[in-house]
């Protein structure tokens, strides 16, 4: 069997090496308590306090401003949860966008039933949010924005800076779920007026189960978890040292690589693109052709079933997926290929493939290649497709 090509990078990474090497010595050796005060435990706590100032300055943030998690989902968890509560005497309107992650969507279905008012902002025909449909929302009782930074299944970057400037203006926060782009591309939290940012390491190469949330000085969030003292008494838990550690070897090796890399992952996304559209007919591709993940390529083919086109490109040794591996067990379409104004049909037959800096033209070649080789049988087995050569022959 040829090498397996993985295209999910989005859903998760290979957890690199030199991450791997970091994290080592504190499962064996450096594994004291980071709470206790003995050496072995006083060691632990000056990794994780290192960790945390690698992982500000990636931001351009402050370290005590960094609190850590277990990954991306409780990131944002705590953002809007933890903020609706401790802000509910001022107001109980959020805004989110239509596009979100179900870590946010579901969050604000949450609190819905526990009296809050959510307005969910919609997108255009790429998957950018409607700037002047924000700025309506706004009311003197909004008190969280909250719209991620680039789309996990489109790869559509948002105008976040926009957004960050509104919500400042407007003396509401803002919070960006940043989990697919942070590692990507650079993100100053005050450039962009961000007052929280959720961001996950199993993205970046990192460890899964591990996360941070960005909490800018002077936000009066309440605890997340109770418990003891950890994370300045915001967060209790024991400190998940190895995790830390790792999260911060990849942040590190992340933005040290992050211009190289994005060169060599744009040129194997665009090399995608231009083939499948040259290629395969009656196919569109999902968001914006530039202001998107360097990374991403997302694409629907009419008159096809993805899972099919997912078990057949499995089978043949390629790794992609039809959108979000949160959702991955759901036969609804994508929330945010509907919202994009893709029909049900349509957003069934969708694509997602997620390059790496490990990837190969040869590997993008090959998986266009065996796209449309799969593409044809399944449209040849297709009763809808051959009603629509039927028609567009004048048959019919």
């Amino acid at each position: 069997m040829e090498k397996v090509i993985y295209l999910d990078n989005a859903a998760t990474t290979k957890t690199a090496p030199e991450v791997v090497e970091a994290m080592t010595p504190y499962f064996t050796e450096y594994y004291g308590n980071a709470s206790s005060i003995y050496s072995l435990g006083t060691q632990a706590k000056k990794a994780v306090s290192q960790a945390r100032e690698t992982i500000a300055e990636s931001l351009r943030a402050e370290p005590n401003e960094i609190y850590f998690t277990a990954g991306g989902s409780e990131a944002d968890n705590w953002a809007v949860k933890a903020t609706a509560e401790a802000y509910a005497s001022k107001g109980r309107h959020i805004i989110t966008s239509a596009i979100e992650h179900h870590a946010v969507l579901h969050t604000c279905k949450y609190l819905e039933q526990k009296g809050f008012e959510v307005t969910y902002i919609g997108v255009d025909e790429n998957g950018i949010l409607k700037i002047e449909e924000l700025k309506a929302a706004v009311r003197p009782d909004t008190i969280l924005i909250t719209v991620m930074f680039a789309n996990n299944e489109i790869g559509t970057i948002q105008p976040v800076k926009e957004i960050g400037e509104i919500a400042k203006e407007k003396g509401i926060l803002f919070h960006t779920d940043a989990v697919q782009a942070y590692g990507q591309i650079p993100i100053d939290v005050d450039e962009y007026h961000i007052d929280m940012l959720s961001a996950s390491g199993h993205k970046l190469n990192g460890p899964k189960g591990t996360g941070f949330l960005y909490i800018r000085k002077g936000i009066k969030t309440r605890s997340f978890i109770h418990g003891g003292q950890q994370e300045r008494g915001r967060r209790a838990g024991t400190e998940n040292v190895p995790g830390i550690v790792g999260l911060a070897a990849a942040v590190k090796r992340a933005f040290a690589i992050m211009e190289e890399k994005t060169k060599k992952e744009i040129a194997l996304r665009d090399r995608l693109i231009e083939r499948i559209k040259k290629e395969i007919p009656y196919c569109r591709l999902n968001g914006d052709e530039k202001k998107r993940l360097p990374n991403n390529v997302n694409f629907s083919f009419q008159f096809i079933e993805g899972e099919s086109l997912l078990i057949m490109l499995d089978m043949k040794g390629i790794c992609a997926s039809s959108g979000s591996a949160c959702t991955s067990g759901s036969l609804d379409p994508s929330h945010v290929l509907l919202a994009i104004g893709l029909a049900h049909e349509t957003a069934h037959g969708s694509l997602r493939l997620t390059v790496s800096e490990e990837n190969t033209m040869e590997e993008m070649d090959r998986t266009v290649d065996c796209i449309k080789e799969i593409i044809e049988r399944l449209r040849a087995m297709s009763p809808l497709y051959e009603d629509f050569c039927k028609k567009k022959e004048g048959l019919l």
